[in-house]
C-alpha cells in the first residue's frame, strides 16, 4: 500500500487522539501526581473510559505500526492482568454447593 493510499484509509493510521493515548502512555510516569488525575486533566475523560479508549487502540495494526514495542508491552501488561484476573475468581458452581 502506498502512503497516499494509507493516509486516505482510516483504519491504517491512527487518530490524533489514538496518538495522543499511545504517547501518554509511553511518558505518563514523568507526570506529577497520580495516573489519574493526569488522565482526568489531559483527556477529561474517567480513568474507565481512558482504559477503554486505550484498549481499542492497542488492538489496532495502526498502533502497532506507530510504537510496536509500546503496544507489545501494554497488551502484554492487559493479557497478564486478565489471566490473573481469571485465577482469582471463584467458581460459582462451587459457591452454590456450599
Amino acid at each position: 500500500m502506498s502512503e497516499n493510499e494509507a493516509a486516505s484509509h482510516p483504519s491504517t493510521r491512527l487518530s490524533e487522539r489514538d496518538s495522543l493515548i499511545l504517547d501518554f502512555e509511553r511518558e505518563w510516569t514523568r507526570h506529577v501526581g497520580a495516573k489519574e488525575e493526569a488522565i482526568s486533566s489531559q483527556f477529561q475523560v474517567s480513568s474507565a473510559r481512558y482504559y477503554q479508549m486505550l484498549n481499542a487502540v492497542i488492538d489496532s495494526p495502526a498502533a502497532v505500526r506507530y510504537d510496536p514495542m509500546l503496544v507489545s508491552r501494554l497488551r502484554r501488561t492487559r493479557d497478564n492482568r486478565m489471566r490473573n484476573r481469571s485465577v482469582r475468581t471463584p467458581d460459582h458452581n462451587e459457591e452454590l454447593t456450599d
